[in-house]
């Protein structure tokens, strides 16, 4: 989603530097593998996942270097999900952040060594950012870490994905796919740094339902990105779901239906978020963040369907 809809565009170099910067490329390495890393390295998109778990650490209390670490880490995760979604044997996709996919450019056993090797570099962030927080805090964070991206969550909902053509092709599947591939990220988007700060209880198990309501929108926006958008406004290849049979709420239930369910999803972490800032306001800036994603819906489902009455109010 386009950065300037969720936050100050003056906040985005540095992280586009440490982005660039957060994996050393020695001299020895294959050219061939270098320029594919450069490529990904060099075109980071909008950045707003790392800007958002840096901020919500330091509303937390972590220290800025591992909230940092923890920040490009989380980046690097989802930019190597990205290499791995994009390649024939997935979504078979041409465009990535608006440039050629490092598969179409490189090579696909290439575009597989380059999300590898961004895998590796973010668990090495990862711990370091881990190792920074209380002790005691250390084995739920790492443990919370493996379920998001492991068997339970990411990769569960990959494979769910892949074989979609064999389910349902109902809303409540599509949702639970959701729940694997795009909640397990904001998961750890919104969950870990307030865990590594030492959030309490109540304020995990809100963030975690911020995170459930966000993750599935985000989804549905993209969703209708596929079926109402084109390949320049998305920045990546559109009207995939389709044609693989993937999961895709807005084919599943109707775009009127869907746009209706999102905006419901949306009010509903407004309410969590209230609760939220009541016991910590150095989190208001995420209020942006969900005004953001009520834009861009607006945008996309812009002359498709109307909006709901006083939607998202």
């Amino acid at each position: 989603m386009p950065a300037a809809h969720y936050m100050n565009t003056q906040h985005i170099t540095p992280f586009a530097d440490a982005f660039r910067t957060g994996m050393a490329l020695p001299a020895a390495l294959d050219p061939h593998f270098e320029e594919a890393l450069r490529h990904v390295l060099d075109h980071p998109g909008s950045l707003v996942r790392p800007r958002m778990v840096f901020q919500v650490a330091m509303a937390f209390g972590l220290d800025a270097a591992p909230a940092r670490d923890l920040a490009i880490a989380l980046e690097y995760f989802h930019t190597a999900s990205l290499l791995f979604d994009d390649l024939p044997c997935m979504d078979n996709a041409s465009e990535r952040r608006g440039v050629p996919c490092v598969h179409v450019a490189y090579g696909e056993a290439v575009a597989i060594l380059t999300a590898l090797a961004l895998i590796n570099r973010a668990y090495a962030l990862s711990w370091r950012a881990v190792a920074a927080a209380a002790p005691e805090v250390q084995p739920r964070a790492l443990a919370y870490l493996e379920r998001c991206l492991g068997v339970e969550g990411l990769l569960n909902g990959q494979s769910m994905d892949l074989h979609y053509a064999m389910l349902p092709h109902l809303r409540e599947t599509t949702e639970k796919i959701a729940r694997g591939k795009t909640v397990s990220l904001i998961r750890l988007t919104l969950v870990l740094p307030a865990m590594l700060g030492g959030a309490s209880p109540r304020q995990i198990q809100l963030l975690e339902r911020i995170a459930l309501y966000w993750g599935l929108s985000y989804q549905m926006v993209d969703d209708l990105k596929d079926v109402l958008g084109t390949a320049a406004e998305a920045g990546k290849t559109v009207a995939r779901d389709l044609l693989l049979d993937r999961p895709n709420v807005a084919s599943a239930m109707g775009v009127p239906a869907a746009v209706a369910r999102l905006t419901r999803f949306i009010q509903l972490g407004d309410a969590t978020l209230r609760g939220l800032l009541k016991s910590n306001p150095a989190l208001l800036f995420l209020g942006k963040l969900r005004s953001g994603l009520e834009e861009e819906l607006v945008r996309v489902t812009d002359h498709a369907c109307a909006l709901p009455a006083g939607a998202g109010k």
